[in-house]
């Protein structure tokens, strides 16, 4: 899934006019010299979507207070964002995606802001020093936007039957809180949503805390470890919510629409064994808590890795649940740095589900890989050619980051790095990549040479090789040996 590039870019004032505005703001530091500070990038010049996320800073954790009023589709914010400057900062940029901003706080000084398409620039009242923390308290309201993608799916804020979900692949997470909103920037996350009572807001993490005052709800989640805006969501609704745990005591907590409550409940209940399973395969578990969120189909067209609680359109097949969860490792742990390495997260939960295919009695991993590349595994010729169309490391736009080639081929490279090394040395390299970049980023040249590494003697290095020309950056289809 993807998005039309981010339009808009946030000018840069004149020295006359920052000025100007400065001393309305009772900045120092206009008119001579002593100015040591530049505005932070107004975006991190990702391959497909440039304006994405904002430069200058590194946020820490995002403190979230939100009313929503389903009937007036109304939602009401505070976002309390804790950053580090990397570097002396004037200025910084925000992503928000419409939504009026009625003040904005600097380390408790007003600031002075400006809007420009989805690039919300922050003047503080004081310079930020390189290596300071400082709090930015951003106040906003209005009706969160829903966003059409290239491929007609989707995201930001989407209406329901009996409320509301936010799905941010890859950048509808802007319609409802400001931030960085680009996947090499994460953060731990505090969410609070206010909601009529009778209804329930689920979000990632755990829930600490649930009370009712005057007619409303409130739902508080916390995640403390790090988590990539795209995969922060929250769902209201009049869900169905059971909390249990694995034999090894992790919580798993599942929010159910009650219309799709009796058909999800067989395929929830396997949700345990195949984080076991996965455990097994990947390594530990990454988080503190797991879980589902299943809604009507008609409410959301997709399923989303969404970090810890993944959202599904409906009951999910047990393959689905599968992938979603591996997500869970390869995508939500280890994150990638820009949207051109999406195939790590896809190859991984697509190869995920032919491991599981494997091991409960299904097609083998080789034999999926043959119908493949033989062009039979669907009924469509359309389809199976399909796959071919670009590398996956190498799609050709935003409008195709989420095709065929990058979850198909890309589990393809997966199972032809199998082949090159064997199953002793496959399973720990898999292991040792979801342990060495856990809660961090990675892009594609850190997996190559990951990989390459830990092979096992030349002659595996020079196989692995061999992979990343043919089957990884090369055009077509290619020879098979």
């Amino acid at each position: 899934m993807d998005l039309r590039s981010p339009a808009g870019r946030a000018a840069t004032l004149p020295r006359t006019a920052a000025c100007a505005l400065a001393l309305l703001a009772t900045v120092s530091g206009c008119g001579g010299a002593g100015v040591d500070g530049t505005p932070g990038a107004d975006g991190v010049r990702d391959p497909y979507f440039p304006k994405l996320g904002n430069g200058g800073y590194d946020v820490t954790h995002y403190g979230l207070t939100l009313g929503y009023d389903p009937e007036a589709r109304h939602l009401t914010g505070t976002a309390e964002i804790t950053a580090r400057a990397a570097k002396n900062l004037s200025s910084f940029n925000l992503d928000l995606k419409g939504l009026e901003v009625s003040a904005i706080t600097v380390e408790g000084k007003a600031a002075r802001f400006q809007r420009a398409g989805h690039e919300l620039r922050v003047r503080p009242a004081d310079e930020l020093d390189r290596g300071e923390t400082f709090v930015a308290i951003v106040r906003y309201s209005g009706s969160p936007e829903t966003i059409t993608d290239a491929d007609d799916s989707e995201e930001g804020w989407l209406k329901t039957a009996d409320g509301a979900l936010a799905l941010g692949q890859p950048t509808g997470s802007m319609v409802w809180f400001p931030g960085n909103h680009h996947p090499s920037d994460k953060a731990s996350y505090d969410i609070e949503v206010t909601v009529p009572k009778g209804l329930k807001a689920v979000s990632n993490g755990e829930l600490t805390r649930e009370s009712t005052k005057n007619g409303r709800t409130t739902y508080a989640w916390h995640s403390a470890e790090p988590m990539a805006s795209y995969l922060a969501t929250v769902a209201i609704g009049k869900y169905e919510m059971e909390t249990s745990a694995t034999e090894d005591g992790l919580p798993v907590i599942t929010a159910v629409d009650p219309s799709q409550a009796k058909a999800s409940k067989k395929v929830l209940g396997k949700l345990p064994d195949v984080l076991e399973w996965a455990e097994y395969n990947f390594g530990p578990y990454p988080f503190s808590s797991a879980g589902a969120i299943v809604d009507r189909a008609e409410d959301a067209g997709y399923a989303l890795e969404t970090q810890t609680r993944p959202v599904f359109p409906g009951p999910p097949d047990t393959a689905l649940l599968v992938h979603e969860l591996a997500h869970q490792w390869f995508g939500d742990s280890v994150t990638p740095k820009s949207w051109r390495d999406m195939w790590l997260n896809e190859g991984f939960a697509t190869y995920a589900e032919w491991l599981y295919a494997e091991d409960n009695g299904g097609d083998s991993a080789q034999e999926t890989f043959d119908a493949l590349y033989e062009g039979d595994l669907y009924a469509d010729k359309e389809d199976n050619e399909a796959i071919w169309a670009f590398p996956p490391a190498k799609p050709t736009d935003a409008a195709h980051i989420s095709d065929a080639p990058v979850y198909e081929r890309g589990a393809m490279v997966i199972h032809k790095i199998r082949q090159a090394v064997g199953d002793d040395a496959f399973y720990d390299i898999v292991q040792g990549w979801a342990k060495t970049y856990r809660h961090k980023n990675a892009d594609t040249g850190d997996f190559t040479e990951y990989v390459e590494e830990h092979a096992g003697g030349d002659e595996a290095r020079e196989k692995v090789s061999r992979i990343w020309g043919d089957w990884l950056y090369g055009d077509g289809k290619p020879d098979r040996p």
